[in-house]
């Protein structure tokens, strides 16, 4: 049996969806900035290497077999834009390096991965209503992130498709989890929730349950679609 690689799984959504691969009998190796058990391999994404030193610590985990790769890591801290030059291009640089380029290096790790061995694979990315709709002055790094993260996913699935190599991605509007919180509260708490008509946040379980349908239940002929999940607060 192959495995699934998730990133970002040591907290919030991630944690979510590991647990629910779990139940399912699913093989899962883990990601976080540090090893926190076994099944955990500790990567720092803000380090040009960390993903391919993670990509092949996971294929030794994995005896070599890599089925789904889950692109959840994420970086959502404020960058305001009367920070010095300098404080701002290092906030930048890292978010996009943690939100998109580790996602495309990993991306592209699979891809060749799943190619070589002549075998079908799935990735799921875990994206951001921002892709769409963008954020608050302070997070234009977070929501440029997440929109290439969009178009790269579109890319893969029409690229690939022909490999039985299929894409999917998400994106959640605010999730109550501890990346969000602070965030939350400096935009004013329950007066955020005026712009979801739903009336909350989402879960983690609830986004978890979208990642683990496109992981291992959706239809390849579902390959390119973008799910959003954030209570209405942005449609299209």
């Amino acid at each position: 049996m192959g495995s699934i690689l998730v990133t970002g799984s040591s907290r919030g959504i991630g944690a979510a969806i590991r647990k629910q691969l779990e139940s399912r009998g699913q093989l899962v190796i883990g990601h976080g900035s540090a090893d926190h058990d076994a099944q955990t391999i500790g990567a720092d994404f803000t380090e040009p290497q960390a993903p391919a030193m993670l990509w092949q610590e996971a294929l030794k985990r994995s005896a070599g077999e890599i089925d789904v790769l889950v692109n959840n890591a994420g970086l959502f801290d404020p960058n305001p834009i009367d920070r010095s030059d300098i404080e701002w291009l290092d906030a930048w640089e890292d978010t996009m390096r943690i939100n998109l380029t580790s996602a495309a290096q990993l991306s592209r790790f699979a891809v060749r991965h799943w190619q070589e061995r002549g075998v079908e694979g799935r990735i799921v990315h875990v994206a951001s209503r921002a892709g769409h709709r963008g954020d608050s002055p302070a997070h234009w790094h977070y929501a440029a992130a997440k929109g290439g993260m969009l178009a790269m996913h579109k890319t893969i699935a029409r690229q690939y498709a022909k490999d039985g190599i299929v894409s999917f991605a998400i994106t959640p509007g605010f999730t109550d989890t501890a990346m969000a919180g602070d965030y939350l509260a400096s935009r004013g708490g329950p007066g955020l929730l005026a712009d979801i008509p739903l009336g909350r946040v989402a879960e983690p379980e609830e986004i978890a349950t979208i990642a683990v349908f496109c992981a291992l239940d959706a239809p390849a002929s579902m390959t390119g679609a973008t799910i959003d999940a954030n209570g209405a607060s942005y449609v299209r």
